[in-house]
């Protein structure tokens, strides 16, 4: 009679130690990248020069409170946007699309952009980080000159009329940021999607801010030209406080 081996034990326990912590390394991954930090690839050049296309960035998601996946509802957001910094946030017009502008205006600012430049309620804010690439200016779709014609502005700007108007590329304004607003802007002001042309972002929209570069590829050359498609120079650059 030939006795049938039955597996001892102490390989099942192991076998159950293994996938436990197989289960628990997810589980880990998954809420580290739910609510505490997650990666991202700049795919455009909206926010030129300061992040670069190929631009490999770690966001910091608990900055402005922690989100419930899948929801725009959060806890613990004891700190708001501020103007300067940098955010991430699924477009309004595409949720799966993720952005990532300079929020330069909160709730309650007066925005107008002058030939291009920058002015928040009333004064020109100082932008060393902006650039302008299109030395051609588009002139204004109008200049609101009363309160009414800044309120009919206003309520075109934020049922998205000047989405494809270029008019308000170099001309924009004056408009109030509404309530639990914020408006963005990418630093390549020439050539950005932002909230000029889509109207004001809701703050609960907003991500996380990106905190250092860990990576950039420059996909220019060629790959057989590998060593030069590595920028080294921007590997591990904090880019908090750009």
């Amino acid at each position: 009679m030939t006795e049938t081996s039955q597996p001892s034990p102490e390989k099942g326990s192991r076998l159950k130690r293994q996938i436990e912590g197989i289960i628990w390394t997810v589980f880990v991954v998954l809420l580290i990248r739910a609510f505490i930090v997650q990666a991202y690839t700049i795919p455009s050049g909206s926010m030129e020069d300061t992040l670069l296309p190929g631009d490999f960035v770690l966001v910091a998601k608990f900055i402005y409170g922690v989100e419930i996946p899948y929801t725009h509802l959060r806890f613990l957001d004891f700190y708001k946007p501020r103007r300067q910094e940098i955010v991430v946030f699924p477009f309004p017009l595409d949720p799966r699309k993720d952005f990532v502008k300079r929020c330069v205006a909160v709730a309650g600012d007066t925005v107008q952009i002058v030939h291009k430049r920058l002015y928040i309620n009333g004064k020109p804010v100082h932008e060393p980080y902006a650039t302008h690439k299109d030395p051609q200016e588009y002139p204004p779709v109008f200049v609101p000159r009363d309160t009414i014609a800044m309120k009919e502005y206003t309520q075109a700007w934020i049922q998205r009329q000047y989405l494809r108007n270029p008019g308000v590329r170099d001309n924009f304004g004056p408009v109030v940021v509404p309530p639990g607003h914020i408006f963005v802007m990418g630093d390549n002001r020439d050539y950005s999607l932002d909230s000029r042309f889509w109207g004001p972002l809701p703050v609960k929209y907003v991500k996380g801010r990106p905190f250092i570069i860990y990576f950039s590829w420059n996909p220019e050359p060629p790959l057989s030209q590998f060593w030069r498609k590595i920028r080294w120079r921007r590997l591990f650059k904090i880019v908090f406080w750009a």
